[in-house]
């Protein structure tokens, strides 16, 4: 069998990866480099947990996108991940029950915190407004841009085509085939896992999943706070007008900050050039966040892409006679990447049945 994969982030990686275990020849294309630095996967961390509060289906999950990962570790030859626990704290009337039952029931740790621990332990945040706060285990972060490195360096290494600087310009899912800087290529299959450039591959996707441009910061700490910083756990800082996510600067990482808040705006071939409209939410989110942010160092303003349903439900369902959309909507798709291709992987193979796959990889029905 034979398969052609678009798009080398994390969803095609992971999808290379895991048919050529199964034996099945493998093409990867991408517009960039391989991996490509403009993609959000290439990205100094992500976070990775159990805990998914209003998406359970997702929690469902995780223990198994866990144990993926510890099969790609194994096989890249290195862990990058790193376990740091998980804040969230909340500056509004929060119900933290569903997200407790649903670590009880995969026997993860958790714990309500109190505001004056928040103060004293989190000494970089601002302490009026906190309401509660609630730590999860079975959480950390994802080292991304060595992640998706090391992962085409494995599949280069065992047998995958690559097809860096080539840009796909149809797709004929009919047949299983693609045109790609004036040449067709044919196979057996061919997945379209191209992120935010998806809509403007296939135009009957656009609309129902929308690229959002999206701003990261990443910052240096005032140095009196940098010990604080090398300890601290991943935040999620929710209030009125914001929904922050917070990365320490571990491993060798920045710090960064990015809003959850979706812009729903922009495409996949924009530039990544930060504008005054991307940098200010953040920055005022930021400021609302942080002690004494006018302390600290703006190191980057970097502008991602991500690919965005209504309900942030992965996208993972056939098209035509011969094609599959692969479609890691929201930042769910590093964490859950390795799992739902392995996943995918073995419908292709035939191992797996096709017609409950896209509901159990968009979190709403367990697998058969």
């Amino acid at each position: 069998m034979r398969v052609s994969i678009v798009g080398a982030g994390i969803a095609g990686l992971s999808l290379a990866w895991a048919l050529r275990k199964r034996g099945v020849e493998v093409s990867l294309f991408d517009a960039g480099r391989i991996p490509n630095p403009v993609s959000s996967s290439f990205d100094e961390h992500r976070i990775t947990r159990h805990s998914y509060g209003r998406l359970p289906g997702y929690g469902a999950l995780m223990p198994q996108a866990f144990a993926t990962y510890d099969q790609l570790w194994t096989d890249i030859g290195a862990s990058h991940y790193l376990p740091t626990n998980m804040v969230f704290v909340s500056r509004e009337e929060t119900d933290w029950s569903a997200s407790a039952a649903e670590l009880d029931r995969v026997n993860v740790p958790h714990r309500l915190v109190s505001p004056a621990e928040v103060a004293l332990r989190l000494p970089m945040l601002h302490a009026d407004g906190v309401t509660a706060a609630f730590e999860a285990g079975g959480a950390g972060m994802l080292f991304a841009s060595r992640i998706v490195s090391d992962l085409a360096r494995w599949v280069a290494e065992h047998g995958v085509s690559l097809h860096p600087h080539t840009r796909v310009e149809d797709i004929d899912a009919t047949k299983g085939s693609l045109t790609a800087a004036g040449t067709r290529h044919d196979a057996d299959l061919v997945v379209v896992a191209a992120g935010a450039w998806l809509p403007e591959l296939l135009s009957e996707t656009a609309g129902r999943m929308v690229p959002s441009r999206q701003l990261l910061l990443y910052l240096e700490p005032p140095a009196d706070l940098a010990k604080a910083w090398s300890e601290a756990p991943i935040l999620v800082d929710s209030g009125s007008g914001h929904g922050a996510y917070i990365l320490p600067p571990r491993g060798g990482t920045r710090l960064k900050i990015g809003d959850h808040i979706f812009t729903s705006r922009g495409k996949g071939s924009d530039d990544r050039i930060a504008t005054a409209a991307d940098i200010a939410p953040v920055m005022a989110s930021a400021a609302s966040i942080f002690a004494r942010f006018e302390d600290y160092k703006v190191l980057e303003h970097k502008v991602c892409y991500y690919t965005v349903t209504d309900d942030e439900g992965l996208v993972v369902e056939p098209i035509g006679r011969a094609g599959w959309v692969l479609s890691a909507c929201s930042g769910h798709g590093f964490k859950l990447g390795p799992l739902i291709a392995s996943g995918l992987a073995e419908v292709i193979t035939g191992a797996r049945p096709a017609s409950s796959f896209p509901d159990w990889a968009a979190g709403r029905k367990p697998a058969e």
